[in-house]
């Protein structure tokens, strides 16, 4: 059985880009029986950016109603929150102690703003040996990573080996990258990719009205209500075909093609579609936030499953160092 982990931050509500493109794919492989699905939300990551002790509460919280608002089996999945297994943060510094600082300085993460050192703290800088030690110390042997994690992952990979190599034992399983070349590009509200850092996403989670205003404002051209319009260049129509299903999307299509058929009538169409596609979805989302000792009481399961996995782990390490 292939044990695959997956990680996310907690940085406020995941958008409808992180929905279709990372919640719904690790929800499928997670429900595959061949597989054993461990599912973190990385808090401790956040810190290195975010250091308000209520927007990381309410982060949390979010991102795991978000989850679970989509089904996500918690019977089948190991589910909890990276701070809840302080033992990550012990082998973190004992694999510290076998990373060489060249490593890190090359590591994207670090480098991008290695210009500007003043805004780099400590956490930055080593924040992919906390990953190497999210990802090692359950012993998992895939990772569902894309192209701006796949640097961090062949580092974990590095170390574990390097690790193995020094203390003479196999302690660690070297972990593999597992690439979808399926995974889905959303655009964003300006035609960019959706992000969080271009302020360019959409919260499905948000009230009707809020919601409305954020989808009302996505960014067409300038063609007037009587001109037929191109489909696939437009944002609008770019992100409805991504939710619809085919007979919709042709409909669509052909009212852009033959006129009549204006930009703000695309985007009330594709605000009922949200509204309509995911009700269940946002009924459960308002219910779980409304009530965060549900959310508590699925992360407390998962929690109590990881840290047993982790103790077995560290059991051999400390042995290996000399602090059994």
């Amino acid at each position: 059985m292939a044990r695959i982990l997956t990680g996310i931050q907690s940085t406020n509500v995941p958008h409808l880009g992180n929905i279709l493109g990372a919640i719904l794919p690790a929800i499928e492989l997670s429900s595959k029986k061949e597989n054993e699905s461990l599912l973190f939300i990385a808090d401790m990551h956040t810190l290195i950016s975010r250091k308000e002790p209520h927007f990381i509460k309410e982060s949390t919280m979010a991102v795991a109603a978000t989850w679970l608002s989509f089904g996500l089996d918690t019977s089948r999945t190991l589910f909890y929150r990276q701070s809840r297994v302080p033992q990550v943060a012990e082998l973190t510094w004992y694999l510290n102690c076998f990373t060489p600082f060249p490593m890190l300085a090359n590591a994207h993460s670090f480098k991008d703003k290695s210009s500007r050192l003043s805004e780099v703290n400590a956490g930055l800088f080593t924040y992919p040996v906390l990953m190497a030690a999210d990802i090692l110390l359950y012993d998992a042997h895939y990772v569902p990573v894309g192209k701006d994690q796949m640097q961090h992952l062949e580092m974990a990979a590095d170390i574990a080996k390097s690790f193995n190599h020094k203390m003479g034992h196999e302690v660690f399983t070297i972990p593999e990258a597992l690439v979808d070349n399926r995974v889905m590009i959303v655009p964003g509200t300006d035609g960019q990719k959706m992000s969080k850092s271009y302020n360019n996403f959409i919260n499905i989670f948000l009230p009707e009205k809020e919601l409305k205003k954020v989808v009302m404002g996505i960014v067409t051209d300038s063609k007037g209500l009587d001109e037929p319009k191109n489909p696939e260049s437009d944002n609008v129509f770019r992100i409805y075909k991504l939710l619809a299903d085919n007979e919709k999307t042709e409909t669509m299509r052909q009212n852009y093609l033959k006129g009549g058929f204006g930009y703000g009538h695309a985007k009330t169409a594709l605000l009922e579609l949200i509204i309509d596609k995911y009700a269940e979805q946002r009924r459960a989302f308002f219910n779980l936030t409304s009530n965060p000792t549900l959310i508590e009481k699925e992360l407390a399961l998962g929690e109590l499953k990881a840290n047993n996995l982790a103790n077995q782990k560290l059991v051999q390490v400390r042995a290996l160092l000399g602090y059994a």
